[in-house]
């Protein structure tokens, strides 16, 4: 401390403090000068200044340091506006960053006096003064867009985009003397995708750009199909894509050898596995010229012999016969299938005389496990080694054709195996059951239950059939009046009890000693009198 008590004058022979305003009335020296070595290097103790402080009082080029000749023009008074490095440095300092500037840019910019970059010496900044037009950013001139708003689809672009002043065709562009935007009509910002065929309609004389590479474009492929060609408008329809071009097929004919073309190398062939043939291509493959599937063979060539050469193995592509007893060391299909559309129609198998009806082998292959027709989920029970389907199915055609009941290989099984109101859809009429009103046989002897034969021994008929009473005796074993009763309507024509009958007391009409068989009246089970 007390520098200025020597340094203040020149009294000891050492240098004073200078005569500047920056030194006016400072007698404290170590307020700014921190070493006792040097007075170079001294700094000024900022931290009291303000963002309001005049900070050209004393940077005025002649106290401290000031705005050197070619500052930007500006009647900014206070320093800090723009120098915000806190006192320290007047680098960077950032103009635009604090001021808002939209007008007036030229006033710098458009020349080079205050070491910034003056406008480009292009055909498009001639005249131009106005800078914001088109840089809309005060933090750099890259990414200028030009004000293109007040063009029209007349605006000649080529006078600006001549590939100098602004970006031109490139020189492999296609030939064309149309206006810029007949083709690039992105709206004046980009020039890609700029697609010719969406605005300008061309059919004819495509081979002009397209037939060669020199436009940046894909010419012709090398091959047979596209040799000598030089209209590509009569296969390529699209003007978007060459993917898709469907060749002209309208000249062609029956007699037109596909496979000159159609080889596998110019366009689609046969496949790997297609099946053996010598014929045109278009013998089966009718369908117009526009696709191959589906071609059918057997729709234009009839064959009646060797399907297996084909069908017999997946070597073309084909099912094989499938692996069931019926099929086993069967080469020859037509013996039984007699359609060539379709293997599961119209298919006759063709039994051998072993296979004959009547001969109870019917099962072997009729058994539910191969591919031949079998009894039905709803078919009438079956006694297994007695009932053979020929016992009843006499056609070897059709099962549900020619067929005729044989009661005789079910003798040994309850009627009511299937007379039971299950099986009514079976035969012609069905397994019928017993009607509604069928007199009861719960009245029976002992209460039980007998089976139809007991009173129907008909295996034709079941209405001319007459009661068998031998198991119906009375004494509780079964009334006669749970049928003869007046009023009931079951079945038959037996007499019925009138109601004027004299009452004897009994239970019942047989147990009253009155009528036959226990009872002395009329004759046993055919008449009460």
């Amino acid at each position: 401390t007390g520098c200025a008590t020597c340094h203040a004058t020149a009294a000891y022979g050492l240098t004073s403090k200078p005569n500047t305003t920056v030194h006016n009335g400072v007698t404290v020296c170590e307020t700014c000068h921190k070493s006792t070595s040097t007075w170079t290097g001294a700094k000024v103790d900022h931290s009291t200044f303000t963002v309001a402080t005049n900070c050209a009082s004393c940077h005025n080029g002649t106290d401290a340091t000031g705005k050197d000749a070619n500052h930007i023009p500006t009647s900014l008074t206070t320093c800090m506006t723009c120098h915000k490095s806190g006192f320290s440095s007047w680098l960077p300092a950032k103009y635009h960053a604090n001021v808002s500037v939209v007008t007036g840019c030229a006033t710098c910019h458009a020349t080079a006096a205050y070491g910034l970059t003056s406008k480009p010496n292009t055909t498009i900044h001639n005249g131009v003064t106005v800078c914001e037009t088109c840089h809309n950013s005060t933090s750099y001139w890259t990414g200028a867009k030009v004000e293109h708003s007040t063009f029209t689809v007349a605006t000649n672009c080529s006078s600006c985009h001549n590939g100098t002043d602004a970006t031109g065709k490139t020189a492999n562009h296609i030939p064309s003397t149309a206006n810029c935007i007949t083709c690039h009509t992105s709206g004046f910002t980009t020039w890609v995708p700029g697609r010719y065929h969406a605005n300008v309609v061309t059919v004819t004389g495509c081979a002009t750009c397209h037939a060669t590479a020199a436009y940046g474009l894909t010419s012709k492929p090398n091959t047979t199909v596209h040799n000598g060609v030089t209209v590509c408008e009569t296969c390529h329809k699209s003007t978007s894509t060459w993917t898709g071009a469907k060749v002209d097929h309208s000249t062609f004919t029956v007699a037109t050898n596909c496979s000159s073309c159609h080889n596998g190398t110019d366009a689609t062939g046969k496949t790997a596995n297609h099946i053996p043939s010598t014929a045109n291509c278009i013998t089966c493959h009718t369908s117009g010229f526009t696709t191959w599937v589906p071609g059918r063979y057997h729709a234009n060539v009839v064959t009646v012999t060797g399907c297996a050469n084909c069908h017999a193995s997946t070597i073309y592509g084909q099912t094989a016969k499938p692996n069931d007893s019926t099929h086993t060391g069967v080469t020859v299909c037509e013996t039984c299938h007699t359609s060539t559309s379709s293997w599961t129609s119209g298919v006759v198998f063709a039994h051998s005389a072993a296979n004959a009806v009547g001969t109870g082998t019917c099962d072997t292959c009729h058994n539910g496990s191969t591919s031949a027709v079998s009894k039905t989920a709803t078919h009438i029970p079956v006694v297994t080694g007695v009932s053979k389907c020929d016992s009843c199915h006499k056609s070897q055609v059709s099962f549900a054709t020619a067929v005729t009941m044989n009661h005789t290989v079910v003798t040994a099984t309850a009627c009511k195996t299937c007379h039971s109101g299950t099986y009514v859809s079976q035969g012609s009429t069905g397994a019928l059951a017993k009607p509604t009103n069928h007199i009861p046989e719960a009245q029976l002897q002992g209460g039980s239950t007998l089976d139809c034969n007991s009173c129907h021994s008909s295996t034709t008929s079941w209405t001319t059939e007459k009661m068998n009473h031998n198991s119906s005796m009375g004494s509780g074993s079964g009334y006669c009046t749970a049928c003869h009763q007046t009023g009931t309507s079951y079945l038959g024509n037996m007499q019925k009890k009138s109601l004027s009958h004299q009452k004897s007391g009994q239970p019942d009409c047989s147990t009253s000693s009155c009528h036959a068989p226990l009872g002395k009246k009329g004759k046993a089970y055919s008449s009460w009198d």
